[in-house]
């Protein structure tokens, strides 16, 4: 890690031996984790806030260096495993780690519906991948994760449809410029802490440039339903 902050640091060496040979160097702040019991008496609402604000207390990771290996394919309870180590070492992260931290926060809210949403954009000749999770409580959508920009991370549980919650990332990336080209969502995740199913990132993928409104809407539409009757039907499962 040293060697890489030389690197790429303005002041290379430098600044490492300020830093390395100090010993009367501040404490860095400790982030923690809400913690949520089956008396708590908060909205689910009020717990997603909680949620975010630790997040972005973990801050965004801009070292250029990933803190954390996470195979997206590994069985659930390996991911868990992982969201605890992350919250353990209270390092910074990015969005793939936002939202295995946030699956692990929100395993004890039954009532949530959860998938993630990743997006693929272009600006100019690159390509931008970004993931952030999805949630659905009470009628409502919204999402939480963490991002460079403020508005392509968290969004309030508030919006009425799947789409309307696209629509609004779709909107923020257009503030930077950004094209979005692909949009992949998940099955809805389970909550079980210890399942070994895995998490289907690319369930459905939509390509918003080529989609009507209308389609866009239709496609979107029978997915929300597929989410509730496949959260239906686990339930059933387990009271079978």
């Amino acid at each position: 890690m040293w060697t890489h902050v030389e690197k790429i640091h303005p002041d290379g060496m430098k600044m490492v031996y300020k830093i390395r040979e100090k010993a009367d160097l501040e404490e860095v702040p400790y982030a923690s984790a809400p913690v949520f019991s089956p008396s708590c008496v908060l909205t689910v609402t009020e717990k997603l806030v909680l949620i975010q604000k630790y997040l972005q207390q973990l801050q965004y990771n801009h070292t250029g260096t990933q803190l954390f290996e996470i195979k997206k394919y590994r069985p659930y309870t390996g991911l868990m495993d992982t969201a605890r180590e992350i919250i353990k070492e209270s390092l910074p992260i990015k969005c793939l780690e936002a939202v295995i931290v946030s699956l692990y926060l929100t395993s004890s809210m039954s009532e949530l519906q959860r998938f993630t949403i990743g997006f693929k954009t272009q600006f100019g000749s690159s390509i931008y991948r970004h993931v952030v999770l999805g949630v659905h409580a009470n009628g409502k959508y919204g999402a939480l994760g963490l991002s460079r920009r403020d508005d392509l991370m968290y969004k309030p549980l508030t919006f009425k449809s799947l789409c309307d919650l696209l629509n609004d990332f779709v909107e923020s990336y257009g503030n930077y410029l950004h094209s979005v080209k692909k949009i992949k969502l998940s099955l809805p995740i389970v909550h079980d802490l210890h399942s070994c199913e895995k998490i289907h990132w690319k369930y459905l993928a939509l390509s918003p440039a080529k989609l009507s409104a209308s389609d866009m809407k239709k496609i979107l539409e029978k997915y929300s339903r597929e989410l509730r009757t496949t959260v239906r039907d686990r339930k059933g499962r387990r009271g079978g």
